[in-house]
């Protein structure tokens, strides 16, 4: 952003902190605690990009300080966290995006018209899907060339239990409950709440989880398959593997009319009763459309306009936890090992 100036960067791992200092202004200082960074007075805003178990303490703390905040998804650690995160940002008033950026993407924003406009019939299944190849990440790279005499382990830690080093955890925390909540909260937490936006609902009335890990050793699964029920009489189902990332991620409505497959590269909807094309199971899409760029400039855009003009912006702190919190339930029914039925009004378990 072109008028807006880096003037802090703070992490717990010197190598990180010093990388982040050569992109941000020349006169940018670093440092291993946020809270001297919420002391400036020359800092208006701030983002939030540590690990999930920190995100409740890091927000609660920059908006007391009176800062704005863009904080990545997903927005809490728990669901009980998100409601403590949505009563305070409202309490302060101060302008809060939520990382979910396909809310300002161009193509996503075309989806959630032609959504309603009803072209697509009436909508009762909507598969999603995330594959990533874990195997083959850079991040094996970087689990060899962690200088542990550079970090700050405890500070890392924060209120997780304690607990010995090791590469994994700090390097794939995502995938270790003390850090993170796994595929469903890093991946689904985007594709639920482009189906929650796009379909009026805020919540499912029901999950199950299945998940194991076959490839990685770690905590949480590295393939799994969780199914939803919503309120408005249509299903959810969404797979993650890490195994390999061909077609990588993405979101089908499928409607009595025609179905919906968007993912971050394109949009295309396929009509009903046509003729599909030559050696295809679709016909031609009636409409197409690609990705010009990365929607997620556009988000941070959305936030800075929000900063000057103190409006709500596109993911706000109640959308952020709507989101986290659809994938935080489907993992709720992977720990109890059975289908769960939720009340969004009492954010629990009723049977």
């Amino acid at each position: 952003m072109s008028d807006v100036e880096i003037v802090a960067v703070c992490d717990v791992y010197e190598p990180h902190r010093d990388k982040a200092l050569k992109i941000a202004s020349e006169s940018a200082q670093g440092s291993a605690e946020y809270r001297e960074v919420l002391d400036r007075k020359d800092v208006d805003a701030v983002i939030i990009g540590a690990a999930d178990h920190w995100h409740k303490k890091m927000l609660l703390d920059a908006v007391a300080a009176g800062k704005d905040v863009y904080c990545e998804k997903p927005i809490m650690h728990s669901i009980a966290e998100g409601l403590e995160m949505v009563r305070a940002v409202e309490r302060s008033g101060r302008v809060v995006q939520t990382g979910t950026q396909q809310r300002s993407w161009q193509h996503y924003r075309l989806g959630k018209q032609i959504v309603d406009s009803g072209k697509l019939g009436k909508i009762t299944f909507v598969h999603t899907y995330w594959y990533q190849n874990y195997s083959a990440k850079a991040e094996r790279v970087a689990l060899a060339n962690v200088d542990q005499t550079k970090l700050d382990w405890k500070k890392f830690l924060g209120d997780a239990p304690d607990q010995p080093y090791s590469n994994e955890k700090f390097i794939w925390w995502r995938f270790f409950w003390d850090f993170g909540g796994g595929i469903l909260t890093d991946l689904l937490t985007h594709w639920i709440d482009v189906i929650q936006w796009y379909m009026g609902e805020t919540a499912p009335k029901s999950a199950a989880t299945t998940g194991d890990l076959y490839l990685m050793d770690w905590q949480c699964p590295d393939t799994i398959t969780t199914a939803y029920e919503y309120p408005g009489n249509f299903a959810v189902t969404f797979t993650g593997a890490l195994a390999g990332g061909v077609d990588d991620g993405g979101i089908e409505f499928r409607g009595t009319e025609a179905t919906l497959k968007i993912n971050r590269t394109r949009l295309a909807v396929y009509p009903e009763g046509v003729r599909w094309a030559p050696g295809t199971q679709a016909p031609e899409p009636e409409i197409f459309a690609r990705s010009e760029h990365d929607g997620t400039a556009d988000h941070v855009q959305n936030f800075v306009d929000c900063i000057r003009s103190r409006k709500t912006p596109n993911a706000s702190i109640q959308v952020g936890f709507e989101a986290a919190r659809a994938s935080w339930i489907g993992n709720l029914a992977l720990k109890q090992g059975k289908k769960i039925s939720w009340d969004a009004a009492r954010n629990q378990i009723v049977s």
